[in-house]
């Protein structure tokens, strides 16, 4: 990795607390173009690029079967690295600056059906060979559900919020920025009955791994996840802690919730993230006008 990148990705973490993930995924796209430029040009350096090389290396992706959202995802890297760069004075153009995004076709969220989310916790949480299954799936799901919690920070939950009978939990999100939910009381039941299950294992988390000094992980909460579904007899394939998120989003919305409430809910730092559920509730009334209205074309025999 070049020095100018190391800086680039030590900058992220000081000036924007980027999670480590983040910064994981941006040295994999750096590392990808900084190996495509010493392939077509040997002892090519990563300052020296210039817009004829950034615009070839998208095209390139093109070529290898890449997904327009990944090139523009690697694009977008690499217009941040050379800001950074021209900001320390490391180049005096930005080679990105007149390269042209990607476009890419939104796709919009899948979604589980209030009636779907009801039969996972109420079925998919039940009859498993070991009790402690059981609870940790339903305070999972619940939790899940009823806040919006990305994946990340559901197993970073420390056990100790729910301790407290307050209506409000704190949540670090990404970038480490903090924001006030409020917890449904069956899933505060849930956690706590999982807790008071634990009561003999020494660890901070609510969802504790295998080592008790570190959260369950994502992969060992997926298999959780896959046997919920199959008990609650629903393709895994609809299942995920996305998904979820999605459908609490979209429900919320479909009763009347505020787009900025929804925004604050689940912590995204621009609300035009949050807009791409108005097109779900958009494409869901055009389904509805097709399907029920009489003179549409499928209504109409």
């Amino acid at each position: 990795m070049p020095p100018a990148a190391e800086a680039f990705l030590e900058m992220l973490l000081a000036e924007r607390n980027a999670a480590s993930r983040t910064r994981q995924a941006y040295a994999a796209d750096l590392e990808d173009f900084v190996a495509f430029l010493r392939h077509a040009s040997p002892g090519g350096a990563l300052l020296n690029a210039d817009r004829a090389a950034i615009a070839a290396y998208t095209a390139a992706q093109g070529k290898a079967g890449l997904s327009s959202r990944t090139t523009a995802r690697r694009l977008s890297c690499l217009r941040q690295f050379f800001r950074f760069a021209l900001r320390e004075g490391w180049c005096v153009v930005d080679p990105t600056e007149t390269v042209a995004m990607p476009r890419h076709q939104s796709t919009l969220p899948r979604l589980l059906s209030q009636n779907q989310v009801t039969v996972l916790i109420d079925q998919g949480c039940n009859g498993h060979d070991d009790p402690r299954r059981d609870l940790v799936s339903r305070a999972a799901l619940e939790l899940l559900y009823t806040t919006g919690l990305r994946i990340s920070e559901l197993l970073g939950l420390p056990g100790r919020v729910f301790m407290r009978d307050a209506p409000m939990v704190l949540i670090r999100g990404k970038g480490g920025r903090e924001r006030l939910i409020p917890v449904s009381h069956a899933a505060r039941e849930a956690a706590l009955a999982l807790l008071h299950h634990d009561r003999d294992i020494d660890s901070p988390y609510l969802f504790p791994g295998r080592t008790p000094s570190k959260p369950l992980t994502r992969q060992g909460f997926d298999k959780i996840l896959l046997q919920v579904a199959l008990r609650a007899g629903i393709d895994p394939d609809l299942v995920s802690p996305h998904v979820l998120r999605h459908s609490f989003a979209t429900h919320l919305l479909e009763r009347g919730a505020d787009l900025r409430a929804l925004q604050m809910l689940l912590g995204h730092a621009d609300i035009g993230t949050t807009q791409i559920y108005t097109h779900v509730m958009q494409e869901r009334l055009r389904q509805v006008l097709t399907q029920h209205h009489p003179l549409s074309d499928e209504t109409v025999s």
